[in-house]
């Protein structure tokens, strides 16, 4: 399923105007404190396609508490679930990167809002994203998009580096990542503009370690198709 030049000047037209509504400074109080103090519930969400249907997906919406999920990282207890919302969608939405939230985003806004409708004391103070954020070929990519419809502070967690601004997977960038050595630590990914556009953190590492052979992972901490083809074209998204 294709999408027609028609529709992706639509699509090009609307991330233009949702853009202009992107905030990228820290506007939480808990996003100024180093140890992120006052935060307390944190949002993570996806959608996962049936294998060999790319029309039938399964969109997630699970709230975390945050010191639990934090201490879950130096042992083997399991975060405190607060909220949880998974329900099988049909994807109608041709997949085409670099408009990923097109086909995506309206059923994770869905999700966002019954939980505002249900459990509003629950709602997450902030959103973890599969795919990118500024780090994009328009400066919006579908953890922006969600923000902006949400007015929730999203970071868009990508799983390869999206070559954007300059920003590529030479050995330089691959040293950088062997580079990192213990959990929290992180280098900025900044392009030729001299903007950050997200940061790779020690889970890059780790993939590269498991997978020698495939592209770098990344994670894109900023504020605000079928599944096989999701994460290989995510390059573009």
């Amino acid at each position: 399923m294709a999408a027609s030049p028609g529709r992706r000047r639509r699509w090009e037209r609307e991330q233009a105007r949702l853009k202009a509504s992107v905030v990228e400074e820290d506007t939480e109080e808990w996003q100024k404190d180093a140890r992120f103090a006052g935060l307390e519930r944190v949002g993570g969400v996806d959608l996962s396609y049936i294998k060999g249907d790319d029309s039938r997906a399964c969109a997630s919406l699970v709230v975390l508490s945050f010191p639990a999920l934090e201490r879950s990282r130096s042992c083997l207890c399991l975060p405190q679930v607060l909220y949880q919302d998974c329900r099988m969608v049909a994807v109608s939405a041709p997949y085409v990167a670099g408009f990923l939230a097109f086909r995506e985003v309206p059923f994770l806004v869905e999700a966002v809002q019954r939980l505002q409708q249900e459990e509003p004391q629950l709602q997450p103070q902030v959103l973890l994203v599969d795919g990118n954020g500024l780090l994009h070929p328009r400066g919006f990519g579908t953890a922006c998009h969600l923000g902006v419809l949400t007015d929730l502070p999203c970071i868009g967690v990508a799983k390869n580096l999206l070559q954007v601004d300059g920003l590529v997977r030479d050995e330089l960038h691959r040293e950088q990542v062997r580079s990192l050595q213990r959990s929290g630590e992180t280098f900025p990914l900044t392009g030729t503009s001299g903007k950050v556009l997200g940061m790779a953190d020690i889970r890059s590492r780790e993939y590269l370690r498991k997978q020698p052979c495939a592209p770098l992972e990344g994670l894109e901490a900023l504020p605000a198709s079928p599944e096989s083809g999701k994460k290989e074209a995510e390059l573009e998204d």
